[in-house]
């Protein structure tokens, strides 16, 4: 009841109709069509923050209910050719809108963290995100705020999981976010934060100890 609560919740900011299709695709996905719901959750996902952050939740009890109603995957086949999709043109996103650019990396990774096979991240998602994580961490990205906090959310959130599917592209990965820190003198002082705190969680095997925790949070928070 619990979750069904917290599915509901994340879903009241869509019109009457579009909650009672995403209700039922919750429930009951063979009976709706499941192509318009892959894409109303991505269509908000690209213009909601808050909900690009927890939609992957959403797609997970669908496609659980649809493969254990019917053994299907059309939802998470239409999910996946959309993001292609949306992965396909990022840059041009980035260029329009850094909101809508950090809602997608947040959405990708969100997906990646929910969406399992046999327990495991999907491996086809690994390439994607790790594109994106790249692209967060380019000298241009890193002067804007917004996708520096990005990167640093997605990382505290998939970090581990990501670097066990491939360690080699996140010591490269962090290698750039290292020469960034230390070398690029236009930084902002949170961007400056954030960056420092992210290579010291990773090097703490992704967990800070209570004494950084407090460093960190506390200078954030005033």
């Amino acid at each position: 009841m619990e979750n069904s609560s917290k599915e509901d919740y994340k879903i009241q900011s869509f019109d009457l109709e579009t909650q009672k299709l995403l209700k039922t695709a919750l429930k009951d996905p063979g009976s709706v069509d499941l192509e318009k719901v892959s894409s109303v959750i991505v269509d908000q996902s690209l213009k909601d923050q808050i909900f690009s952050r927890e939609a992957g939740r959403i797609c997970h009890t669908i496609v659980q209910a649809e493969a254990k109603q019917s053994n299907g995957n059309v939802f998470r086949r239409n999910l996946l050719n959309r993001l292609q999709l949306e992965f396909k043109a990022r840059e041009e996103t980035r260029k329009r809108s850094t909101q809508e650019w950090v809602c997608l990396v947040s959405f990708i990774c969100n997906i990646f963290d929910y969406l399992k096979v046999n327990n495991m991240p999907m491996v086809a998602l690994v390439p994607p995100v790790y594109d994106c994580l790249f692209r967060l961490a380019q000298s241009d990205s890193l002067k804007n705020e917004e996708e520096v906090d990005c990167l640093v959310l997605q990382l505290h959130r998939i970090g581990d999981q990501l670097e066990k599917m491939n360690t080699p592209l996140m010591d490269e990965l962090f290698n750039l976010l290292r020469d960034g820190f230390l070398l690029q003198e236009d930084l902002s002082s949170m961007g400056r934060l954030l960056l420092l705190e992210i290579l010291e969680f990773r090097a703490g095997g992704w967990t800070l100890s209570d004494t950084a925790q407090k460093y960190y949070y506390s200078e954030v928070t005033d």
